[in-house]
């Protein structure tokens, strides 16, 4: 088996190793952004459940000192649209804070997903490339061959230059999988973003209930 790979990657040519080098980036960078992501949803969830639960009872300022002292992206946002609230500001005022705390966080969470299906397509198009400049040579080599062996050594040619396409796809296609599966889960959490600010103003909205109003004894004639 590891004689097998040895040899693919030795038939291949020198377009194995830039290939190779994308896939290794490119998994670098999808291990990072998938425990990023999975950190940064429960952790926003869980100050999410926490803040919501003070603002709930109007504690603001509590609410606010919790947001500040907490680094995640939802403790942000919240800290933007209490800062505002506690000034005074009117409702959309506040609402314009949460948008551009939102703004303000979207970055920390949609970089480097990006990168993964550019790197996708390179290693396709550095495939073909390799298949190409193969091919290429094969048919260079069979030009000066013997007429007797120009079949068999042109069919051995294009077997080896197929093996960078078939490398650049087999880069490819997990990269493009996992773009896929890490863009869902930045979604997830920029749709929970916008779901808490519905949910904060709705409570921050929300006026206190009064205590009903005792009914007085009819006098006594």
């Amino acid at each position: 088996m590891f004689e097998t790979i040895v040899r693919f990657f030795k038939d291949g040519g020198i377009f194995m190793v830039p290939i190779g080098i994308v896939l290794v980036v490119g998994a670098a960078i999808a291990i990072e952004r998938y425990v990023y992501l999975s950190i940064a949803k429960l952790s926003n969830r869980a100050d999410f459940n926490k803040l919501i639960m003070l603002i709930g009872r109007k504690d603001y300022l509590n609410a606010l000192k919790q947001a500040k002292q907490s680094k995640t992206a939802m403790a942000s946002i919240v800290e933007a649209g209490l800062s505002r609230l506690l000034n005074r500001q009117p409702r959309d005022q506040i609402e314009y804070a949460m948008e551009e705390g939102l703004m303000e966080v979207l970055p920390r969470v949609e970089k480097r997903t990006q990168y993964l299906a550019t790197l996708a397509n390179i290693a396709t198009l550095l495939g073909l490339l390799g298949t190409i400049i193969g091919l290429i040579d094969a048919f260079t080599a069979v030009a000066n061959a013997d007429p007797a062996e120009k079949a068999n050594l042109l069919s051995q040619s294009i077997s080896l230059a197929m093996n960078t396409t078939a490398f650049g796809l087999m880069t490819a296609i997990p990269l493009l999988l996992v773009h896929a599966i890490l863009q869902t889960k930045t979604n997830e959490i920029v749709d929970s973003f916008e779901t808490a600010g519905i949910k904060i103003m709705n409570l921050i909205s929300e006026k206190p209930a009064q205590a009903p109003v005792a009914k007085a004894a009819p006098e006594r004639t």
